[in-house]
């Protein structure tokens, strides 16, 4: 295909395709399909090689939120039955992170319910991340706790957190219909003040929300433009309780053309494949590897994801390679120029937890809402075969937050 072969040039030179361009990905055939991969999989290995990495979760303060995001199973009115509890201490975070980072993971996102953080969450967090880097040499700390004032995205860097996320989630244009309590701008903003911090960037968005084409377009180059070092793409898990749980869009063919535009347009940016890829990508979760450079390992914020034995075996036998811990992610051009403008550090944005975990105070609101009439291109995508999958969908119930050993 001339368009493939366009895009395949474009990410190789790291040009940025037309938004034409961008809308033909979503719009190729199945048949299609396994070019797109194809082409977007030499975009990825040119600047990522075969390596995954890793990444693990630890939900520090889980539901009781006030925001009311629609598609959040901690939202405010949730009738999703989450765990719920308060802060963990920084000793219960780091045995929970610790879980993780033996199983392979080299970033430790730590993650928080709420609008944002107050100045004594800050401190709390600040805790945290010094006990999980006193007791782990060479471990990555990514906060995710929402909206940042003034000051805090210093503090939270000096403390040793290396990135900080917060999802834009959605296009600008629709975000106003998933939520009532903060803005888009408000996102934005907070992305700007980790740039500003030296923090490394995270920024992605989730898809699945009944948004248009158009919207997913919309919300990957606003993020090219934000120049974050990690876009987490999530795909919409519809909890029971929620409004968006009768919200089944998604076909694993479409998750793959949404993860193949977004490598295509941020060709040279660490794109972590988030929150529900067991649910809509299923059995060809081994095909999204080739378009995307990092996972989390085991579970998620309020969802279980599979066996964190099972994302090795994944990996492995896709011919993939874990990551390690001394290898940098971002390809050297990204950490020089970071470097040289002082507003990152020279490791990899993560998408933190809400990181691309539905649920955080980093995930935002995303697509409109589950009582207004989807999109026609999604109708009829879902007419062809995607359906209603809740025997997929698993409240966590062990991790943070219980006497259960966590998945990792």
């Amino acid at each position: 295909m001339d368009l493939l072969n366009t895009l395949l040039d474009k990410g190789l030179r790291r040009e940025l395709p037309t938004r034409d361009e961008a809308l033909a990905v979503l719009a190729t055939s199945d048949d299609e399909l396994l070019d797109v991969v194809a082409a977007a999989g030499k975009v990825r290995r040119q600047w990522f090689g075969r390596r995954v990495k890793l990444n693990y979760l630890v939900n520090l303060k889980s539901g009781l939120c006030p925001e009311d995001c629609s598609y959040c199973s901690q939202r405010l009115g949730s009738k999703a039955e989450i765990l719920k509890y308060t802060w963990l201490k920084p000793d219960q975070a780091s045995e929970a992170a610790a879980a993780g980072l033996a199983g392979g993971a080299k970033r430790v996102c730590l993650v928080a319910s709420g609008r944002g953080p107050t100045d004594r969450d800050v401190d709390r967090v600040s805790d945290t991340i010094k006990a999980i880097k006193d007791q782990n040499e060479g471990v990555e700390v990514c906060a995710c706790l929402g909206l940042l004032s003034d000051g805090q995205a210093e503090r939270l860097r000096d403390a040793g957190a290396d990135a900080y996320n917060h999802n834009l989630n959605t296009s600008e244009g629709t975000y106003g219909d998933i939520t009532t309590t903060h803005t888009y701008a408000d996102r934005v903003a907070t992305v700007q003040k980790a740039h500003a911090a030296g923090l490394s960037a995270c920024s992605g968005l989730i898809a699945g929300m009944g948004e248009s084409d158009e919207d997913l377009v919309d919300v990957v180059y606003a993020l090219r433009a934000l120049d974050p070092d990690s876009v987490p793409v999530n795909f919409l898990i519809p909890f029971e309780g929620t409004p968006l749980a009768k919200e089944w869009n998604l076909t694993p063919q479409r998750c793959l053309r949404i993860l193949a535009m977004v490598r295509f347009v941020c060709p040279d940016v660490e794109v972590r494949i988030a929150g529900g890829r067991e649910v809509h990508l299923r059995t060809m979760q081994p095909l999204a590897l080739h378009l995307a450079n990092s996972i989390f390992l085991g579970d998620y914020l309020t969802s279980e994801g599979q066996a964190g034995q099972a994302d090795l075996d994944m990996i492995a036998d896709a011919g993939f390679e874990v990551e390690g811990t001394g290898e940098v992610t971002l390809p050297e051009h990204r950490v020089t120029a970071h470097a040289g403008c002082g507003s990152h550090t020279d490791t990899d944005a993560d998408a933190g937890a809400g990181c691309g975990s539905h649920g955080g105070g980093g995930c935002g609101p995303c697509g409109p809402t589950a009582q207004e009439e989807a999109p026609k291109e999604l109708v009829q995508e879902a007419a062809r075969g995607s359906e209603a999958r809740t025997d997929l969908v698993s409240v966590r119930r062990r991790g943070a937050g219980t006497d259960l050993a966590p998945n990792a």
